[in-house]
């Protein structure tokens, strides 16, 4: 080999390297239909040297007669390939676009507009890190423009960057651009994202994509510097903290033994940091070992990073198969039979509640069905609303029962093995993708209550859940505890505030101590295990009523803790509310509304609270309600503003 060709040679070396170790942004584009997504794609191409000559030769020609520019070159044409998009001059599919500057590699998904086309904005989103949202500046914040965040919301897209085009056809108006982003700040409210940045740009004319724009001085960051163009920020954005380094998760992909003095465990990390000699535990056995090799095509690594194809060695022959994880060895990971999840449906055929599906998390397959639709999502409004079944492109928050116990992850902590995809068993067509949003505990999932029941029973779960009775009232169902001693005011407190809710439109229960004595808990006494029984009756007809969807209020002496904190393991988190009715003895006492107080000092009634049974004021409790202190309209506020 000659000198130049050796030189030739290092420097194809040097340029394939340098391009191999540069990091890779995964971003889509979207937004309503013309907004310039094409365009601005085929923009940041040919501004950042992208396209080669024959291209632009054959975009030339094709503006002649597909474009939409006149006389100038249609950029939108690079990207929009099909012969169907160029006749409707619409985006029907996902288009894939390569390209790589000398800071970043890029791969970009631009999505359709229509909303019949969301299950294609949900597939090119599934794998992005940043989203481009494009607003026309003539229209401001759209329907779409909604629908578009919150998909890209749902699948975890943590930047998202809000592209106002066409800002040459409203004269560069900073006063417009403003106003735009005031009108998005209300959309970003509802949205998890942590990263939100606003460029105004004109795609067309390619101000503010490549190049800074001569025509937006008045655009400028926090530091009162020029803001970045959007490429600046395509390659400045960090995407490194956006994968989960903290929890090992490595699901089993192939078990490799291509002889007796091998056995390797392939696949991809999905999250955390692996290095040699590192404690893991397999799933679901529970079996631990450590790490001996990473095996790579390239030799052995030091230290694995999320992302990474590997095949692992452990010290120890465990028992691992496809479809098990290796995580920490330390690592508590519930073992599940269900889980909630929001759904996107992907086929003409609708989803059937019931009927059973196949269904592919991370690497393992089993088969799983949806119980319940808890709710589905308006994706133009953000609204809940009731569902049967799920149709094409449609979105729902729904329960999933599966035929094996597995472990899951909430899809935003660990999005590699939080999310899944539905297929159907006869055809094998993926029909569904779904992103975990709460396992349900195995042990004792909340439809499936451990008993001692004396009859031989078994828990029937209904096919109308609590969530679709709460959309039907509007609001969630709670219990409302109040507990104090006899004379404290528990009743009238409890009362007013029914009036109160109910003024303002809440479905509401009163139960009161003295009314349940009559009928529900008329053969209980006043002993001391009397009192548990009337409290434990009390707490499964409340949490009846809030699984209606109704809130239901309680008035009780409730004396105890233990019986208190009985009734609150009955429900979820922050829907029991205990309100301690805080009156001092001596004020109850001269009240004594009903004479209990001096018939217990004349020995007539035993085991009174107060007198010769103690009462135990809540520990942790909600709210307290000093009656001395303040008026029952400031007490109930109080409680009012608590709850709602």
């Amino acid at each position: 080999m000659s000198h130049q060709s050796a030189l030739i040679a290092d420097d194809i070396e040097s340029y394939l390297k340098e391009h191999e170790n540069k990091d890779l942004l995964r971003f889509i584009t979207c937004g309503s239909v013309d907004d310039g997504k094409s365009t601005l794609i085929g923009r940041l191409l040919h501004d950042s040297k992208m396209i080669y000559e024959d291209q632009l030769a054959a975009i030339t020609q094709a503006s002649k007669t597909s474009g939409t520019t006149g006389d100038a070159v249609d950029l939108a044409l690079l990207v929009d390939g099909l012969q169907s998009e160029r006749e409707q001059g619409i985006t029907i599919d996902v288009a894939y676009r390569f390209f790589s500057t000398d800071k970043r590699k890029f791969i970009i998904a631009d999505t359709p507009g229509h909303e019949q086309y969301t299950r294609n904005m949900a597939t090119g989103a599934s794998t992005a890190s940043l989203a481009v949202i494009l607003i026309d500046a003539r229209y401001g914040v759209q329907t779409q423009t909604r629908r578009h965040s919150f998909i890209a919301d749902l699948l975890g897209i943590q930047h998202l960057v809000i592209a106002i085009n066409k800002m040459d056809l409203v004269e560069f108006s900073e006063a417009r651009y403003d106003e735009i982003v005031a009108q998005y700040q209300e959309v970003a409210a509802k949205l998890h994202a942590p990263d939100i940045r606003f460029i105004p740009l004109s795609a067309l004319n390619g101000d503010n994509v490549v190049d800074a724009s001569q025509h937006t001085p008045w655009y400028r960051d926090a530091s009162g510097a020029p803001g970045a163009t959007l490429l600046q920020l395509l390659e400045s954005v960090e995407i490194t903290h956006d994968q989960n380094l903290s929890d090992l998760r490595f699901p089993v992909q192939y078990v490799n033994r291509p002889n007796l003095d091998f056995r390797g465990y392939c696949g991809t990390l999905a999250a955390g940091i692996l290095r040699p000699g590192q404690a893991v535990k397999a799933l679901p056995s529970g079996k631990t070992s450590s790490v001996e090799r990473i095996v790579t095509y390239d030799g052995d690594l030091d230290v694995a990073y999320p992302g990474q194809a590997i095949t692992l060695t452990l010290k120890d022959e465990i028992d691992i198969s496809r479809g098990d994880w290796l995580v920490g060895g330390d690592a508590e990971v519930p073992l599940v039979v269900g889980f909630e999840a929001d759904i996107v449906w992907m086929h003409d055929t609708a989803l059937e509640p019931g009927k059973l599906y196949d269904l592919k998390l991370a690497t393992r397959d089993l088969a799983g069905k949806v119980t319940a639709i808890d709710y589905q999502i308006d994706v133009n409004t953000l609204e809940h609303r009731h569902a049967e079944h799920l149709d094409l492109n449609s979105i729902a928050r729904c329960s999933v029962e599966l035929t094996a116990p597995v472990p899951v992850d909430d899809y935003r902590k660990s999005p590699g093995t939080g999310s899944f995809i539905v297929i159907d068993r006869l055809t094998n067509v993926t029909v569904g993708a779904g992103m975990i949003h709460q396992p349900t505990d195995s042990e004792t999932p909340y439809e499936y209550r451990a008993h001692d029941s004396k009859a031989n029973v078994v828990w029937n779960r209904t096919s109308v859940t609590q969530a679709m009775r709460e959309q039907l009232n509007g609001h969630a169902g709670k219990c409302i505890w109040f507990t104090g001693l006899s004379g404290s005011g528990k009743s009238t407190l409890a009362n007013a505030l029914e009036i109160e809710l109910n003024r303002r439109g809440y479905h509401t229960m009163l139960l009161d101590g003295d009314n349940v004595r009559h009928g529900l808990c008329k053969d209980l006494g006043m002993g001391e295990e009397d009192r548990g029984e009337n409290i434990r009756r009390v707490g499964e007809v409340a949490r009846l009523f809030a699984e209606a969807g109704i809130i239901v209020i309680t008035a009780f002496i409730s004396p105890f803790r233990k019986d208190r904190d009985a009734v609150r393991a009955l429900f979820d988190q922050d829907a029991f509310i205990e309100v301690h009715v805080d009156t001092p003895l001596d004020v109850c006492e001269q009240r004594d509304p009903k004479g209990l107080y001096q018939k217990a000092r004349e020995g007539k009634i035993k085991d009174f609270t107060g007198i010769d049974s103690p009462y135990e004021p809540p520990v942790h409790g909600e709210i307290v309600l000093k009656t001395m202190s303040d008026n029952e309209q400031a007490l109930i506020s109080k409680v009012v503003k608590h709850v709602l």
